[in-house]
């Protein structure tokens, strides 16, 4: 999620949190690597409670924890009509308090939608509105992006959404931004035929720097956008959308599915691309009627050298 300060409650206790919302947070995702859709589905259990799905794990994961209790899994048989996995798996990376992975999830019972954040604070608000929302196909996890390939195998995800990433402006943490290349690259093994992945930003810069990112990793761009909410006003809103388009964001978005695999020289050309965000700006610094968040410094610095007629860096 974009770097904003997370507001709690004078009676917020994080530990508290996280232990009362705890059934809908898997705490070791990775031993269920390859097999989520079935793991997870709510009516894997049998009438005498026995595990159908999760193997010779003995404890299941969070999600079919959480369905067992809001939906009486435990007392239900699944029959030979009925299918015995989720049709699919959808990855919210980075889902801060977890208002679209909700709202996805809610959309379409037969996804299972996971989603992963480092945040403590914006896993324990995930986890109790997940609960809350008494969803049977959502899970949270506390991990980052770098580990998704120890929790996902090959194929294993039919979309990837990055709502909101943080930029990271500065080119020293270029690698952080969860749609630099390598990132992208570690997608396209996760991902099924056909598989997306979808960047949403209220940041023109990392939109900007973007695109080359996804193209040199060798996606098909199905899609661009600079006004996301008017050309795709179908996509459920974040927590931190609402608040930014309060205060007069555009947002920007790209959708690509992998494509052929790129040479490494395409691969090292991008590395070696302008990693900067503040070399993405507009010449016109005055045409900017929104400065992203975390870039309020780097564009005051830019609006005084123009000032004092000094050149522009980068």
């Amino acid at each position: 999620m974009g770097l904003t300060h997370i507001r709690t409650p004078k009676n917020f206790v994080l530990e508290e949190r996280l232990e009362r919302y705890g059934a809908v947070i898997e705490q070791q995702p990775e031993r269920y690597r390859g097999r989520w859709a079935e793991a997870c589905w709510p009516l894997g259990e049998t009438a005498s409670g026995a595990q159908t799905a999760a193997g010779s794990a003995s404890t299941p994961p969070a999600a079919t924890k959480a369905a067992s209790g809001a939906m009486g899994a435990a007392t239900k048989t699944v029959s030979p009509e009925q299918p015995n996995a989720f049709a699919s798996v959808h990855l919210d990376l980075g889902c801060g308090k977890g208002s679209y992975l909700i709202a996805r999830a809610q959309q379409e019972p037969s996804t299972l939608f996971i989603g992963m954040d480092t945040e403590p604070i914006c896993i324990a608000y995930s986890a109790q509105y997940v609960t809350e929302a008494q969803l049977a196909n959502a899970v949270i996890l506390p991990r980052g992006a770098a580990s998704a390939p120890a929790i996902f195998a090959e194929g294993e995800l039919t979309g990837i959404s990055l709502n909101f990433p943080t930029p990271y402006p500065k080119s020293r943490h270029a690698e952080r931004r969860l749609s630099h290349i390598d990132h992208l690259l570690r997608y396209r093994a996760l991902l099924a035929p056909g598989g997306t992945v979808t960047l949403r930003t209220d940041s023109a810069p990392l939109f900007e720097y973007s695109i080359p990112q996804f193209e040199a990793a060798g996606y098909q761009l199905q899609w661009t956008s600079r006004d996301v909410r008017s050309e795709h006003p179908g996509i459920p809103e974040t927590e931190y959308e609402r608040r930014t388009v309060g205060r007069g964001a555009t947002i920007f978005g790209i959708c690509a599915t992998p494509g052929s695999m790129p040479s490494e020289e395409r691969i090292q050309a991008a590395r070696a691309a302008e990693q900067s965000l503040v070399a993405y700006l507009p010449e016109d610094l005055g045409s900017l009627s929104y400065v992203p968040i975390g870039m309020e410094g780097a564009v005051t610095n830019l609006r005084n050298r123009e000032r004092k007629g000094r050149r522009r860096i980068p």
